[in-house]
């Protein structure tokens, strides 16, 4: 999760906002009450006529003399850069008392994923006969039985950030800097529209190079693979050129000026464009057909996603796509179903009101995956308060719980600065977790169990089968187990307090969880990396039974489980660190569950770059063999004692 962007307060904005009907066609009518979040129901539009009606009113109530919602800048966290690798995971069993370690494909280590065969985007991936990986603008593929560089795309000025791959295909993910062509615009009305967006680029492994791109105007929020099949979900704005007041417009005029804009900008304007090559055959146009677009009863028109599927096996096409007009967070999935979440926090202020304190909820979408082709839409539901990030969702025999945080005015977790939350007191923090099943096309609440961490927010969650696991944290740092065999009656089983807190939890079998996150004084002041070693066989009485902690240190792991490797074989757990005494550097901690124990296996350090610094990102298990990768090169240990047996240096 991963690093904030800087976004204009109408280039990312949230679903909420105006109830509106796809019937309405007289736009000179008063637009409707507004409400600031409502019952989550998506409905197709009746026609492009109708779409282009409503998403006006939808908006209307929210132009400004400077567009959107005033000229506020905001900043969201990017979920494109989910950069990660490490271990397959394994769907846990029922047991209520057992966390059960996932399973590992034998021989070599695949990346740390939230569900068993649902594949997830990182820097790195491997077959345990090759190392395929993204660095610097390059894709470049290492042979391991030569360990030798064996071929390398480059990608120009794409800034590649995430890798799919199957057999002999890899689709990257890529940030094009390159602007889309524009429709012509007045030259006295400056656009605001996003110049560039992602592109996804279809790469031959074995002939190194590539086959296909896919470039939209919509940023990259996640995605999803199955076998040979990718799902990438991007979200897109509207693309309108507004005016603002200046030397020959004063506010009033430019506010009138920009309803007539709005009032006659075609449907076009909102749905996402694309160009495609397809082996030098280009062509471009509009991504999605109004058809294919849905919409909840409240919305305000200012956002859209859209869920790419490819089959990686030929060429990328323009993805198949499915829209609705909604924004997004958060991105979870298992072989069946794509869930979509928004937080609603993006909704542009009213113009001419005081700062409200709205309910904060979270929409979920939910997508049917489970048949070839594009996903259908089969139900959606909401919840009171905020996600921490994927984890918070998991689905179980047909049970959605959902771990959420409310009484926060701002995003849960990192992604909105205090300074742009209406300066209210803020109402205490207090956090749930909620079942949800789905009842037609709504997933309704079927039950929920609260008061964890008042006053806290939620740090990591994990469900295991039919168990939940939510840490809390302000001063210390509260572990909560939760038995959730019984959907309609969620119960909290047991709570351990201790210093500190665990950023990610990962299951280590015989009932045992890993934390990563750091320690704590007494007064909640972050002291360095730790790792924890909880017992959670006795739900009633969880215990801490080890402990690991680097002072001064932190891990990219607390925040990207991607960048977490545990090897269950042998007990060998992974983590980067990055320290910040007399200078940077970034090594891999190595430890080694051995039965209750943490025990200290040393570090794997990388060899000065006389190119450029690079600090280990992803370690993987190839046999008895430690492979390190980072920007600068890759670095070959034995898993056993940590001698170093190869560095193969990256060239820009």
């Amino acid at each position: 999760m991963n690093g904030k962007k800087l976004l204009a307060g109408a280039a990312v904005l949230a679903v909420a906002g105006v109830c509106v009907s796809s019937a309405v066609r007289d736009e000179t009518l008063a637009p409707p009450p507004i409400v600031d979040y409502g019952p989550v129901r998506l409905v197709a539009f009746d026609s492009c006529d109708g779409a282009v009606a409503e998403l006006r009113r939808a908006m209307t109530p929210y132009v400004t003399a400077y567009g959107l919602g005033g000229a506020n800048i905001m900043f969201a966290e990017g979920m494109a850069t989910d950069n990660s690798a490490g271990v397959a995971q394994k769907s846990m069993p029922d047991a209520p008392t057992a966390a059960t370690p996932p399973a590992q494909q034998q021989g070599h280590s695949t990346t740390n994923v939230h569900e068993q065969g649902v594949d997830e985007p990182d820097i790195v991936k491997t077959d345990g006969k090759r190392v395929v990986s993204i660095a610097d603008g390059k894709l470049r593929v290492i042979d391991v039985a030569s360990r030798a560089i064996t071929g390398t795309v480059d990608l120009g000025e794409r800034r590649a950030s995430q890798l799919l791959v199957s057999g002999d295909r890899a689709l990257v993910v890529t940030d094009s800097p390159v602007p889309m062509t524009k429709p012509t615009m007045p030259p006295d009305r400056p656009s605001s529209a996003p110049e560039s967006g992602t592109e996804l680029v279809l790469v031959d492994l074995k002939g190194l190079k590539e086959i296909s791109s896919l470039k939209t105007d919509g940023f990259y929020l996640d995605a999803r693979q199955i076998g040979g099949t990718a799902r990438v979900v991007v979200r897109s704005q509207p693309r309108i050129s507004w005016v603002y007041p200046d030397q020959t417009t004063n506010e009033a005029g430019s506010l009138r000026r920009n309803k007539e804009i709005l009032q006659n900008e075609p449907i076009t304007s909102w749905l996402p464009r694309y160009e495609l090559n397809e082996s030098g055959a280009e062509s471009s146009g509009t991504l999605v057909d109004c058809a294919n677009v849905s919409h909840p009863a409240v919305h305000s028109g200012t956002s859209m996603l859209t869920v790419l599927t490819f089959e990686l096996s030929g060429q990328l096409g323009t993805g198949q796509p499915v829209s609705i007009v909604a924004d997004g967070d958060t991105v979870y999935g298992t072989d069946r179903n794509l869930y979509i979440a928004d937080d609603h926090r993006l909704l542009p202020e009213l113009p001419a009101r005081p700062p409200v304190r709205r309910p904060v909820s979270t929409a979920i979408h939910q997508f049917d995956i489970s048949k070839p082709g594009p996903p259908k839409h089969v139900a959606s539901g909401d919840v009171n308060g905020t996600l921490l990030n994927q984890y918070s969702l998991s689905e179980h025999e047909g049970v959605l719980r959902v771990a959420t945080t409310t009484g926060t005015e701002t995003r849960c977790c990192w992604r909105m600065p205090t300074d742009v939350a209406p300066p209210q007191r803020p109402a205490p923090s207090e956090s749930f977790v909620t079942t949800l099943r789905r009842d037609g096309n709504q997933l309704a609440k079927a039950g929920q169990v609260g008061g964890l961490g008042k006053g806290e927010r939620i740090y990591s969650v994990r469900f295991i089968g039919r168990m939940g696991y939510v840490v809390t944290f302000r001063q210390t740092d509260p572990l909560y187990t939760l038995d959730l065999s019984n959907p309609s009656q969620p119960k909290v089983m047991g709570e351990l307090k201790i210093n500190g807190f665990s950023a990610y939890l990962h299951p280590a079998g015989d009932g045992k969880l890993i934390g990563v996150g750091q320690e704590a004084t007494d007064q909640g002041r972050t002291t360095g990396t730790q790792v924890s070693l909880f017992d959670v066989a006795d739900p009633a009485s969880p215990q801490r039974i080890a402990q690991y902690h680097l002072p001064e240190t932190n891990s990219e792991a607390q925040f990207d489980p991607h960048a977490f490797l545990f090897w269950p074989q042998d007990g060998t757990l992974v983590i980067p660190v990055a320290s910040y005494r007399s200078h940077y550097e970034v090594s891999s901690l190595v430890l080694r569950l051995d039965g209750t124990q943490l025990r200290d296996g040393g570090r794997i350090v990388e060899p000065s770059s006389q190119d450029y610094g690079g600090g280990q990102r992803r370690t993987i298990v190839i046999g008895d063999q430690l492979w390190s990768i980072s920007s600068a090169g890759v670095q070959v240990n034995a898993r056993n004692g940590l001698a170093q047996q190869a560095w193969l240096p990256f060239t820009r």
